[in-house]
């Protein structure tokens, strides 16, 4: 690991239907922040209307195929996923949880080191989203 990659945060899961909560600094999305008073935290999880482990085997060849991405672990409905920034080395955490229930897959994404992601976060999130739906069923 490089000096900017930082330390993998304790207390990453999904627990009770929610993610930890992102910290005050603005380089953190997660579609489990309340939309009314984290706004600037909230992303919309992404949608699925196919057979849930056929969606969950979706976005794994997503993250799988992403440049400078590693699975550290997958469980049955989740995944933690850490994602190195090209020059400089910075790693991110991302975790994905699967809501087969409601036809939902939940994100959280937060940069270890900084304040500010310059939207690298969100961006990513969105990509990856698009990627999804776009993958074949």
């Amino acid at each position: 690991m490089g000096l900017l990659s930082g330390q993998r945060p304790p207390g990453l899961g999904f627990s009770a239907g929610k993610f930890k909560p992102c910290s005050w600094k603005p380089n953190c999305v997660s579609s489990t922040a309340d939309p009314k008073t984290d706004h600037p935290h909230f992303i919309e999880p992404f949608s699925f209307t196919d057979d849930a482990p056929k969606a969950w085997s979706r976005l794994g060849g997503v993250i799988r195929a992403a440049p400078r991405a590693s699975v550290i672990r997958e469980d049955a409905g989740y995944m933690q996923t850490e994602f190195r920034s090209s020059v400089m080395g910075f790693t991110d955490d991302v975790e994905f949880a699967l809501d087969a229930q409601n036809g939902k897959i939940h994100v959280r994404s937060a940069s270890r080191l900084g304040v500010r992601d310059f939207g690298v976060n969100r961006a990513r999130i969105e990509d990856i989203r698009a990627r999804f739906a776009a993958a074949p069923k």
